[in-house]
């Protein structure tokens, strides 16, 4: 996960400001030092971490923080603004023209980057929040990129325009924005092939599209996994294209993440969403402060919120709710909680936006391993996808013949499905004690526990 090391750093940094009652300007100093080292290792832009450290050492060092009460906790709440200030202390929309306006946007990068999967997540956002967007299929170059930009729009459900690749991606654009208006689209994107910066005929055929088409917003795609150079790139693309904006892929990968701390500050431009996986829902809009507050270990519950908000079902959370307070929760109800916890993002994802066991947490005061979780889960699914549909509704049948059956379909020993049962049977008997100790409990506050 992106910034895991970073975030482990800088919470030692802050463990070390904390456990001393009071600080001296060379207490802070010091810290600072290790907090520039921390994020020159992220991959973080030379000159933005040295800005960035001069500001909060100026804030820092000053008599109000030296001087209050709790100084090690005022100095984090420095780094956390600056940190925020870094990134681009507010959150940048996309903007969309009202109504049935067309609003045309260009996507560019990088070969690999990951901007045909991006587009159609965009896609798929634009349409969630009621707009109809059209996919056009302008990379006319790499071999099977039309067919990739109609499954991932077949996967949003949103129509892609394409006229092969005998045809000019100008061309291809200007017939795109004929057939928008014809059929009531108000969304056009356009995926272009991915380019070298470096590569100057391949630049020329973007701006030529720009001069020929009236473009609203040019989205910049660039990988975070490729550190400084993708910070480089947008510098680039910027200085040739003009671009409006950068999403930036794959940060849900091993990647010290410093291109998120520096594409603001050397480009001037924002970063729009992040890619933090595989699913529509992992796009993710960029918050400056949330990442800010990730990256310093105090938790993202806003995000995980919305998540909830976004992938659990009202109505089956309302019925799931009714059943554990009758303790008839069965095993195709433990299933649908661990699909909900899937849509999320997994263990792992929940784990990093809950303070304390942020990003490079090591959660050394309790014992979670995130990579012990996602495999137990992805072992608990394999046994109950393995019961009958009448074992996962009443199992109160399941003797040690049936057992030894789901255990080999599972691909697990005996001993797995045992522990399961058991573990589900424990489960059934504490939601039995639950009616009784929530008497006397405010209205409303029984929460399902996933």
């Amino acid at each position: 996960m992106a910034f895991d090391s970073l975030s482990d750093k800088l919470q030692n940094v802050f463990k070390n400001l904390r456990s001393k009652g009071r600080l001296t300007e060379s207490d802070v100093k010091a810290a600072l030092k290790e907090v520039k080292m921390a994020l020159l290792e992220a991959d973080v832009n030379f000159k933005v971490v040295k800005n960035f450290v001069k500001s909060v050492e100026e804030r820092a060092v000053g008599q109000d923080v030296l001087t209050s009460l709790t100084p090690g906790q005022m100095v984090i709440k420095i780094v956390n603004e600056e940190m925020v200030n870094l990134m681009g202390s507010e959150t940048t929309e996309i903007k969309l023209k009202s109504g049935n306006e067309i609003t045309v946007i260009m996507m560019a990068g990088l070969q690999g980057a990951g901007k045909t999967t991006t587009t159609a997540k965009l896609a798929g956002k634009f349409k969630a929040k009621g707009k109809k967007p059209l996919l056009v299929a302008c990379d006319v170059y790499r071999p099977a990129a039309v067919e990739q930009l109609q499954i991932n729009g077949k996967k949003q459900e949103v129509e892609v325009f394409s006229m092969g690749t005998n045809n000019s991606p100008i061309d291809i654009a200007k017939a795109a924005i004929n057939h928008a208006k014809d059929n009531n689209f108000n969304v056009v994107i356009l995926d272009t092939a991915g380019r070298l910066h470096v590569d100057e005929d391949m630049m020329n055929e973007l701006i030529e599209i720009k001069k020929n088409v009236e473009v609203d917003q040019t989205i910049l795609v660039v990988d975070s996994m490729t550190g400084q150079d993708a910070v480089n790139v947008s510098a680039s693309f910027d200085e040739k294209i003009g671009i409006d904006g950068v999403i930036l892929t794959k940060l849900d990968g091993d990647t010290r993440g410093g291109a998120a701390l520096s594409i603001k500050a050397v480009t001037g431009k924002p970063i729009l969403y992040v890619g933090m996986g595989e699913k529509l829902s992992d796009l993710e809009q960029f918050y400056p402060d949330r990442m800010a507050s990730r990256i310093l270990g105090m938790g993202d519950v806003l995000t995980l919120i919305e998540k909830a908000e976004a992938q659990i079902d009202a109505t089956k959370a309302k019925e799931m709710e009714n059943k554990l307070k009758k303790a008839e929760f069965d095993f195709n109800d433990f299933l649908d909680s661990m699909d909900q916890i899937s849509n999320m993002g997994g263990i792992g994802s929940i784990l990093g936006m809950l303070p304390g066991m942020g990003l490079g947490s090591k959660m050394k005061d309790v014992s979670i391993d995130e990579n012990e979780a996602e495999a137990n889960l992805k072992k608990t699914r394999a046994i109950i996808q393995s019961m009958t549909k009448k074992e996962r509704s009443h199992p109160d049948i399941l003797n040690p013949s049936r057992k030894n059956r789901i255990a080999r379909g599972a691909g697990v020993d005996i001993a797995e499905v045992n522990r399961l049962v058991k573990q589900f049977e424990q489960m059934k008997k504490m939601m039995k004690q639950m009616p009784g100790m929530m008497k006397g409990g405010k209205k409303g506050r029984f929460r399902l526990p996933f």
